[in-house]
């Protein structure tokens, strides 16, 4: 018996219907989720409106108190946690992934308790006093992703929590058992009915996105299922935030040295197997050094080890789940038939279990390829040559999406100038994807709207209230 096992939630729906699932690296069982109801969905929420009033009583310093307590929670379960999320996402214990996600948790909950937001004087000049407070908005939803579902899950119910509401999250089916164990953790030290997760199919998200009680909706996953999400919600008019698809950018300018920059790019782009919403999943090197910043790269990726997640060896793990390999595996053989150049990988193996895809790097090829176009959300990057650095921000720029994007180079003042042109939520200067609880962090076009993380994130969880006087 694993230990974590103690920590997956006894709850269960009024059917007791469950669903099997299955570990991505070996196809073994790790364990039975609930599959919850809309009617599940509608008590919990219930729940949440009634525990409300009391958590927002306890005004910021309380509510920062009892999230410290919940954060000593999640770090004296780490361990278990981060077995139990290696097992279920396939994300390995080490390296930036299980043990760093449950440790992001932590960090992510300590920060947010810690952040200040007093109320702003607007106007004082001597006529007129005007303030701007922010009020709770009552129960929140949250509807997290598979990728790095306990992080995430943290990212939007700790600021929702310290600005005073309750919360209803509904995890991926894909990773509902890291979720559930998370709120069990959690529970420990917040109100009854304060946090509930409710684990069951599209019909419970749409009851979510729609539900009357419900005042806000903060959502991570899929531009299309965003897009769903604004519909469902409009009737009610609810605020949103979402974190929706990212095929993020990078641009290597010709002053960059190859070698310096050639682990950042790496793991900006394989981080947690290429499944992370703001990685780095199109590549542009000038043609200067292109040829060295590809093989920079190929010998980093050669050299970093794919594997079971609880083989402590292993700093990459496997896609989470078959429909993912699929689209991988569909657009590498797209890039390989229009004749792009394969520098590593491209061949998953057929004699193993689980979703391994190899870590592939793609050279030579067009920028109008699936495997630029569309966002692979795996490891498989494709690394496009350019001649001008205007040339590269038109196609850096040239998609519907905007999350995240980097500029590489020694000369600081010139990335910046390039960065500024480019049209994305964040761009990072010689790293990507380095999100930080202090920074806001959002996207730009269909990469969706809204800011999280610092005080603009708590903001983004309250009503503005002006008090004019």
């Amino acid at each position: 018996m694993e230990s974590y096992e103690v920590l997956l939630a006894s709850i269960t729906g009024d059917t007791g219907e469950t669903r099997t699932i299955l570990d991505p690296a070996t196809g073994t069982v790790v364990g039975e989720a609930p599959v919850h109801t809309v009617e599940n969905l509608d008590r919990a929420v219930a729940a949440a409106a009634d525990a409300q009033p009391g958590w927002a009583a306890l005004g910021h310093e309380g509510r920062s108190a009892v999230l410290l307590k919940a954060a000593d929670a999640v770090e004296r379960s780490a361990e278990d946690l981060a077995r139990l999320l290696s097992r279920e996402q396939g994300k390995p214990l080490n390296g930036l992934n299980a043990r760093f996600e449950v440790g992001a948790c932590v960090a992510w909950l300590r920060s947010t308790a810690a952040t200040v937001l007093k109320p702003e004087t607007v106007v004082d000049d001597g006529e007129t006093y005007a303030e701007l407070h922010y009020k709770p908005i009552g129960v929140v939803g949250a509807i997290g992703p598979w990728n790095w579902p306990m992080m995430i899950t943290v990212w939007q119910i700790a600021p929702a929590l310290r600005m005073g509401n309750a919360v209803v999250v509904k995890p991926s089916e894909y990773t509902p058992l890291s979720v559930l164990a998370l709120a069990k953790v959690l529970n420990q030290e917040l109100p009854e009915g304060l946090l509930t997760v409710v684990s069951g199919g599209r019909e419970v998200g749409e009851r979510l996105a729609a539900h009357p009680a419900v005042g806000k909706i903060m959502f991570t996953g899929s531009t299309a299922t965003g897009k769903a999400i604004i519909k469902s919600s409009a009737d009610t008019v609810k605020r949103l935030t979402l974190e929706l698809g990212g095929n993020d950018a990078g641009i290597v300018l010709p002053d960059a040295d190859p070698k310096a920059i050639a682990e950042g790019l790496f793991w900006g782009a394989f981080i947690n197997t290429g499944q992370t919403c703001a990685a780095l999943k199109r590549l542009y090197v000038h043609e200067d050094i292109y040829d060295a910043v590809c093989e920079e790269l190929a010998t980093i990726a050669a050299a970093a080890p794919m594997g079971n997640g609880l083989d402590e060896t292993s700093v990459l793990g496997p896609l989470q789940n078959k429909q993912q390999f699929d689209i991988v595996n569909r657009l590498v053989e797209s890039a390989k038939e229009s004749g792009a150049r394969v520098l590593l990988g491209g061949n998953p193996p057929k004699d193993q279990p689980g979703f391994f895809y190899p870590t592939t790097l793609v050279a030579d090829i067009d920028d109008d390829n699936p495997l630029v176009v569309e966002e692979q959300f795996g490891p498989a990057l494709p690394i496009i040559r350019y001649s001008t650095v205007d040339e590269a921000v038109a196609m850096a720029n040239g998609l519907e999406v905007g999350l995240g994007a980097s500029v590489w180079s020694s000369d600081l003042k010139a990335a910046r100038e390039v960065a500024a042109r480019i049209q994305a939520g964040t761009v990072w200067i010689n790293k990507h994807g380095a999100v930080d609880p202090r920074v806001p962090f959002g996207g730009a076009k269909q990469s969706g709207y809204g800011l999280e993380f610092g005080v603009e994130g708590l903001k983004s969880l309250g009503v503005p209230q002006v008090i004019n006087g």
